[in-house]
């Protein structure tokens, strides 16, 4: 292997990016400078560059109506005239030339893609989940050098003929996975689990449910869309936690949306789920639990139960256990992922 860098450009919506590229980057042997909006994940191996803004500030022309944010449908975010987004881009572009990088992660932006490709960086992007058929994502995935789907290939689900022979199925990855969980309690505990990027659950609906299962404990471990004032005695919050292991693990049946990082800690611990897919941009979280109803690693439902459904729901999910889950996740999706990126920058 040559001198060098890998570059790892992290996307600041949600934590699921995050955790993601911690895990990778702490299994690669070369350097790995990470690049992105918010401050180094925990546990982050290496250098880290945060990055200015693209969004508010001088981006006088979005309130025009002027700003032109997708250069006419051909990338995602490009305002016109925004100094966050030329210092930004300035900033990359020296990392770039500067290490010298010998390859761009990108978890995820097409601009940031684009942009390594064009400085003569190979480019590998974390693919994701759904209907990427626009402009802006097929030129990210077409330009680069390997794609690295962050689910399994069995299941089967929907991708380009084209892409196949460059994309690398990984298996779910998570922050969890060197860890073992044990059996589950047989308490009849439910997690609910929310992630950063989900804005929270509904505390209304939440008491509904824990009050139709009166003959389940529930915990909720996140957010919350408002106060859970006249909650059930066996509803409790413990707000938004960095670390959820040990309530995964205390779990019976967890509930969660189909994000890929909220999914993929489920499967590392290997407990039952009712997966409640989130509206998202290009179908993401309904093409995965589309994925997961067909293959019954999951109880799967399109829109959060009546409260009448939910102890016919839970038995469901109970009776279905979570040993599936090793179809989806068996702990070394990180190690695959950082050989992959070894090998191409080498």
């Amino acid at each position: 292997m040559t001198g060098g860098t890998i570059v790892y450009y992290v996307h600041h919506h949600g934590s699921g990016h995050a955790h993601r590229a911690a895990a990778i980057a702490a299994h690669c042997r070369t350097p790995v400078v990470g690049v992105g909006s918010r401050p180094a994940p925990p546990g982050w191996p290496g250098a880290w560059h945060e990055l200015p803004p693209d969004t508010g500030g001088s981006d006088t022309c979005a309130s025009t109506g002027t700003a032109d944010v997708t250069a006419g449908g051909t990338l995602h975010w490009v305002p016109r005239r925004h100094d966050g987004l030329r210092a930004r881009t300035a900033a990359v572009s020296a990392l770039l030339a500067a290490g010298p990088a010998r390859l761009l992660v990108a978890d995820v932006s097409v601009e940031i893609a684009l942009l390594a490709r064009l400085h003569g960086v190979p480019v590998a992007v974390v693919a994701q989940p759904g209907e990427r058929l626009d402009r802006p994502h097929r030129t990210a995935y077409d330009l680069a050098e390997v794609l690295l789907a962050p689910w399994p290939a069995d299941p089967p689900r929907p991708w380009r003929p084209e892409l196949t022979g460059r994309t690398v199925h990984l298996g779910g990855l998570s922050r969890y996975d060197d860890r073992t969980a044990g059996p589950s309690p047989g308490r009849r505990r439910v997690l609910v689990l929310t992630g950063s990027g989900d804005g929270g659950a509904d505390p209304a609906a939440l008491a509904a449910a824990a009050a139709a299962t009166p003959d389940w404990t529930w915990r909720v471990a996140g957010g919350l869309t408002g106060a859970l004032a006249g909650a059930p005695p066996n509803l409790t919050c413990a707000g938004w936690t960095g670390e959820v292991w040990a309530e995964l693990a205390d779990a019976d049946v967890v509930v969660g949306h189909a994000g890929q990082n909220v999914v993929a800690e489920i499967a590392a611990a290997r407990r039952a789920a009712v997966v409640v897919p989130a509206e998202r941009p290009y179908g993401e979280q309904t093409a995965t639990g589309a994925v997961l109803r067909a293959a019954g690693l999951a109880t799967v439902r399109d829109r959060w139960p009546a409260p009448a459904d939910w102890p016919g729901v839970l038995d469901e999910a109970l009776s279905r256990g979570g040993a599936g889950w090793s179809r989806w996740s068996d702990g070394r999706a990180a190690e695959r992922a950082a050989a992959v990126l070894d090998r191409i920058a080498a």
